[in-house]
């Protein structure tokens, strides 16, 4: 059987991370967080983590090549060998274009990019509607599609809810403006290579895993033949 390696794409709040996971199940492709590979290998005090913490400690970005590096490792793993779910890498061209190369250098090949896009007022609704308990940041709750009972108030421990710096409107905007300046020209650089699939993620979450299941399977089946 052919490998089946993805990445997903879409502004934040789009619901990558929530596809991701489900797609993994449907398809028993491990799903690939760039920020858990430098986390993971920052823990283990590898070499390559050991590298990245020195740019960390002072404040500065993790370069590209170190990051390619350990995605190369991370998708040469045996759990990755039939695949992959790529989220949140690349995020410009010259980050694309160094993945390609990485695959090539394995002797495999992008499959597709996955784009779940959201028009930016919905995102902002999504994410700036977002209340954490104070006490308990797990308890998360939506004014709009998930409210308490009690405005303000946890139903779970009636502790106060809180909307987080990063939901605020102001924040979120600056992030979708760097996720246009940087990352949606990936969205012409992977239709021109004939491997951009869209899919309208202001649809219900489940809505959206009915498309992208359809879309993975006809993959899988078209790799098959």
């Amino acid at each position: 059987m052919s490998d089946l390696n993805l990445i997903l794409l879409g502004p934040p709040g789009a619901g990558k991370g929530t596809q991701a996971e489900r797609l993994r199940e449907d398809f028993g492709l491990p799903h690939i967080s760039t920020g858990d590979i430098l986390r993971a290998q920052v823990a283990e005090g590898t070499e390559l983590g050991k590298q990245a913490r020195r740019y960390m400690e002072a404040g500065e970005l993790v370069p590209d090549d170190l990051i390619v590096k350990m995605i190369g490792e991370r998708i040469n793993a045996g759990d990755a060998r039939d695949g992959f779910l790529l989220d949140g890498f690349p995020r410009n061209e010259k980050q694309a274009d160094a993945l390609a190369e990485a695959l090539e250098a394995l002797d495999r090949r992008l499959s597709a990019a996955l784009l779940i896009d959201v028009p930016d007022d919905e995102v902002v609704r999504r994410l700036a509607g977002r209340r954490v308990c104070v006490k308990n940041p797990s308890h998360i709750y939506h004014v709009d599609f998930d409210p308490p009972k009690h405005e303000g108030v946890c139903d779970q421990d009636g502790s106060r809810l809180i909307q987080r710096d990063d939901d605020k409107e102001e924040t979120i905007r600056k992030r979708l403006e760097v996720y246009h300046s940087q990352t949606e020209p990936l969205i012409d650089y992977y239709d021109r290579a004939g491997l951009l699939r869209r899919f309208d993620g202001s649809r219900s979450a489940e809505d959206v895993h009915d498309h992208l299941r359809a879309a993975v399977a006809t993959l899988r089946l078209e790799d098959q033949l």
